[in-house]
């Protein structure tokens, strides 16, 4: 019997959106389990706590229909030393510009050389979500602008919640009389 394939989808998912989903789900069809590893990355500064992230994550997966299993964790480590930890033979990573490349092939180059054995795996962000990123989706939230085309409903919730626009409708431009 073969080992199972499994992949880890790192990143540090604040907010979740839905050009990540759809590389999880792409990515769900490419292993027998992934697992999305949240990192804490206290560098980036992020909106929502790990544990929120994490959540927001598992609550956005509920309504997916994957080709295979998908576990949400939180990790704060060397990602090598989590793939190991996990059995994980790949590190799935989403490209949306040319821009990203030179990145994330400086970071599969030195995980490679950490470990030859867990493979990095590219996948292109689909034309309809290259251009989403969650720095983007938290100023426009912020805004008061429309975000449901770019995030999972829970996220556009917890986004409205965080910056205390609840369930008003976006502003629209349009002058009130």
């Amino acid at each position: 019997m073969t080992a199972p394939r499994i992949g880890i989808y790192p990143g540090s998912f604040d907010p979740v959106t839905l050009g990540h989903m759809d590389i999880i789900a792409r990515a769900s069809r490419l292993v027998d389990q992934l697992i999305v590893a949240v990192a804490v990355n206290q560098d980036k500064g992020p909106m929502f706590s790990l544990t929120e992230r994490v959540a927001l994550v598992e609550q956005a997966l509920q309504a997916e229909k994957l080709a295979s299993p998908v576990k949400v964790l939180g990790f704060d480590q060397l990602l090598v030393n989590f793939a190991r930890t996990h059995h994980a033979n790949a590190i799935v990573r989403g490209l949306r510009a040319v821009s990203d490349f030179e990145y994330e092939f400086q970071m599969a180059a030195m995980n490679a050389r950490l470990d030859s054995q867990v493979e990095t795996i590219f996948l292109m962000a689909a034309d309809r979500y290259h251009f989403i990123s969650s720095r983007f989706v938290k100023e426009i939230a912020k805004l008061g602008g429309k975000i449901d085309g770019f995030v999972p409903p829970c996220v556009a919730g917890a986004l409205h919640q965080r910056y205390g626009k609840g369930d008003k409708p976006p502003v629209t431009g349009a002058i009130n009389g």
